[in-house]
């Protein structure tokens, strides 16, 4: 039987399908994983990181290490893809992982703004959230750190002429940016849940076709790569509860 972390897994590395020869910077256990899988399966091109400066193998063995200015040169030309986190994120794909309240007075410091606004203007970048609630999925971000639609949008073309946000993966299920204006669009559920748990868990409206697929299978050997190779220990679990 699969396990909620598996589809995870597999929805992760579905990120990165069809890219090529690019930087897969995943951020956490899952997105790690889900590079590795895919590029032991339908990506092979892809170069792997820890998601900060080390290149790494195929079990996330440090093979190499990438200087930070050699880094930014990727970002700016376009040949990275990163799965980050985020603490906040609304309908049109604008994150938070800066802090949680007033910016005067936050009620909680977050790890700040980082690398996301960079990102998110010169590269593809995608989101896993591990535990799918409306206190992350919301009507208005606190602060933004990584640029949504509307707002790379507004700032014109030399915003939004690189900006892409390919994917959302969640505990619950998988989301892109095909919705009204480019809002958020439920692409799929995990097996297991709802359509209407993933609307009770989100404080926006999100776009839905008139049915909502489930998350695809894995196969098996995809399944055996996972349980065998990339996470022997089950670390997966850890991360996604069943």
């Amino acid at each position: 039987m699969t396990s909620r972390a598996e589809y995870c897994v597999l929805a992760c590395a579905e990120a990165w399908r069809g890219d090529g020869e690019v930087l897969a910077s995943p951020m956490g256990p899952i997105p790690s994983f889900g590079a590795r899988l895919a590029k032991r399966t339908f990506s092979p091109d892809l170069l792997l990181t820890d998601g900060e400066a080390m290149l790494v193998g195929l079990d996330g063995t440090v093979e190499g290490w990438l200087p930070y200015r050699r880094h930014l040169t990727m970002v700016t030309g376009g040949r990275r893809h990163v799965m980050m986190g985020a603490s906040q994120i609304d309908r049109y794909g604008n994150q938070n992982i800066s802090c949680i309240g007033d910016w005067e007075r936050p009620s909680r410091q977050l790890l700040g703004v980082r690398g996301a606004p960079v990102n998110t203007l010169n590269n593809p970048v995608s989101y896993w959230v591990p535990r799918h609630s409306p206190r992350v999925f919301v009507e208005r971000v606190d602060m933004v750190s990584g640029v949504g639609y509307d707002r790379a949008a507004a700032a014109g073309p030399s915003a939004s002429r690189f900006h892409r946000l390919p994917r959302v993966v969640s505990d619950l299920g998988v989301f892109d940016f095909t919705g009204p204006g480019h809002s958020m669009r439920l692409v799929s559920v995990h097996p297991g849940v709802t359509v209407e748990q993933v609307r009770a868990a989100t404080g926006f409206e999100l776009a839905t076709g008139e049915e909502v697929p489930y998350t695809r299978e894995p196969t098996a050997e995809e399944l055996r790569l996972i349980r065998e190779v990339i996470d022997p220990k089950g670390l997966r679990d850890r991360e996604v509860r069943g």
